[in-house]
């Protein structure tokens, strides 16, 4: 599903150059649960960047589902990234004023995929799918922090991406939420056949993943294949 070869991203300001990802390759298969791990500064939040058509490399290839999307222009990968990809984020990044089930609709304001009704009906049920049904008018701040990143995760599946980036999906949750969150992003990469990639520096969220690529100073280093959850550490070895 997705291949990138040779991805370098240099950051310019004038004559002073920052070189943040030096030669990443990698291929992500489709039906994929991977877990991008590093440390901050790492490299990982570009890379994220440029796998969701956020940005685009300096040099370097990657293809999406057979398409190359490094040349592609900003209004080309705009429309890719609303029909193909979903977001969620740490901060949850919903709109204050509006309830539960209108946040869930704004990505179809982008999208010429449904009819009004019918993107209303996919949104009551992918807000019952995440267990709030019965929280469908509920504004932001009547929602806790796990009610809130389910309709975020509601939010991210309308227009029906067929990749889901998770960047640190869990980082403002208890644990006993993040807990539940991660069990949920499992369960529509194993029952729907989602590919999801999660952002993560911690090793417990990367250990839900079934593989691992681990990122340090702009490159691809050894990483792990991870075992249940519960086991505390980690074995085998990632692409």
């Amino acid at each position: 599903m997705i291949q990138l070869r040779d991805i370098y991203k240099i950051y310019r300001a004038g004559e002073l150059e920052t070189p943040v990802l030096r030669g990443i390759t990698a291929e992500i298969e489709r039906g994929e649960l991977v877990a991008l791990m590093g440390a901050s500064g790492s490299g990982k939040t570009t890379l994220m960047n440029i796998l969701g058509c956020l940005d685009r490399p300096t040099s370097g290839e990657y293809w999406f589902e057979n398409e190359e999307i490094s040349r592609l222009s900003s209004d080309q990968r705009a429309e890719l990234r609303s029909r193909r990809i979903g977001f969620v984020f740490q901060s949850f990044n919903l709109l204050p004023r509006t309830t539960a089930l209108e946040n869930v609709l704004m990505p179809v304001t982008y999208s010429t995929a449904a009819t009004e009704r019918e993107a209303r009906a996919r949104a009551e049920r992918l807000l019952e799918r995440v267990g709030l049904k019965d929280r469908m008018t509920f504004h932001p701040s009547k929602l806790s922090g796990g009610m809130q990143q389910r309709v975020a995760i509601a939010r991210s599946l309308i227009n029906g991406p067929s990749l889901l980036l998770a960047d640190e999906p869990t980082g403002a949750l208890d644990t006993k939420t993040s807990q539940e969150i991660l069990a949920m992003i499992k369960q529509l990469n194993e029952e729907d056949a989602l590919t999801v990639v999660i952002v993560t520096h911690d090793p417990g969220v990367a250990a839900h993943a079934r593989r691992i690529i681990r990122i340090s100073d702009g490159r691809i280093v050894n990483g792990d294949q991870p075992p249940q959850p519960s086991q505390p550490t980690l074995e085998g070895v990632a692409r």
